[in-house]
């Protein structure tokens, strides 16, 4: 049966696609009614948007791929490189945006028809602001990084794109012309921070970092709750991918035990956890009393 999580996280980043060329469609009309390099730099961005979307589209599409013989844990990590390239491409952006910004602080010139120019911009701001809200809010809901450092990418052009019609009016009201490169330099330094944040978490997925600690809270009391018949819960470990939570621990039951009562207290216990951590996959060791207990301890409620 298809999750309809993620066919709500592939049709975003479907429609991601041509709202990205419409949005640059608009930025390069208001660059070339006005001629500003502030207005120039924020339609290069969005070049870079739409490659981004095209990365985010096909990535998504193949981490959702079920597992098979070569990857029996799934594809979910595919994520966190499209999350990666993401981030470079916010990064290139924003030197991009220095690169065109440099040379017109020695010759700077105020822009022409202004008003259209900053109508049409706002314009494809607004859109950008909307859609970037709908990202990341869907990425962090269906647990998508690729969805949701395509928000955090284009929720940086809506920065920049705030950051250039200041610039342009205050050029515009006082008549120092520099205003408008000089802003478009200060907004790539936003830029390049939002490009840093987004690979640092993409790389922390890619190394197996563990689960936030509210996350591994609301875990742990799953399994205080349902551990009961068994001595004791430890070695707790998690990571993340993509969408998917592995979680993975050992249960100490009574030598004497038999097999199937121990194995009762298991899919208990991964039941209680899948319904306190939708996504969850869970593995159970089962030792017996005189194993030593070693890892990170979970207390068992009494029953």
């Amino acid at each position: 049966m298809s999750n309809p999580g993620n066919t709500i996280v592939r049709r975003l980043a479907f429609w991601g696609i041509p709202l990205s060329f419409g949005v640059m469609g608009l930025k390069l009309l208001a660059w070339w009614f006005t001629g500003s390099v502030a207005l120039l730099s924020d339609a290069l961005e969005s070049t870079v948007n739409v490659v981004a979307a095209f990365i985010a589209f096909f990535v998504i599409r193949y981490a959702q791929k079920p597992a098979d013989e070569d990857h029996p844990y799934g594809h979910h990590k595919a994520e966190y490189l499209s999350a990666v390239v993401e981030g470079v491409l916010i990064v290139v952006a924003a030197l991009m945006i220095v690169q065109e910004a440099i040379p017109h602080l020695w010759a700077p010139t105020l822009p022409e028809a202004p008003a259209l120019g900053l109508g049409i911009n706002m314009l494809a701001a607004a859109i950008n602001a909307a859609w970037a809200y709908l990202l990341i809010r869907a990425g962090k809901k269906y647990r998508s990084p690729a969805l949701t450092a395509d928000g955090h990418h284009i929720n940086s052009d809506v920065v920049t794109s705030v950051g250039v019609l200041i610039g342009l009016v205050l050029a515009l009201v006082t008549g120092y012309a520099i205003l408008d490169p000089a802003l478009a330099i200060l907004v790539s330094l936003n830029i390049l921070f939002q490009g840093w944040k987004v690979i640092s978490h993409s790389i922390d997925g890619l190394m197996d970092k563990a689960v936030e600690l509210d996350e591994e809270k609301v875990i742990k009391e799953a399994i205080s709750a349902n551990a009961a018949g068994s001595l004791g819960v430890h070695y707790l470990r998690t990571r993340r991918a993509g969408a998917v939570t592995f979680v993975a621990f050992d249960i100490v039951v009574p030598s004497t035990m038999p097999v199937g009562k121990a194995h009762d207290i298991c899919d208990r216990l991964e039941d209680a956890i899948k319904a306190a951590h939708p996504g969850a996959r869970v593995v159970i060791h089962v030792e017996p009393e005189s194993e030593e207990a070693h890892g990170v301890r979970v207390k068992v409620k009494e029953a």
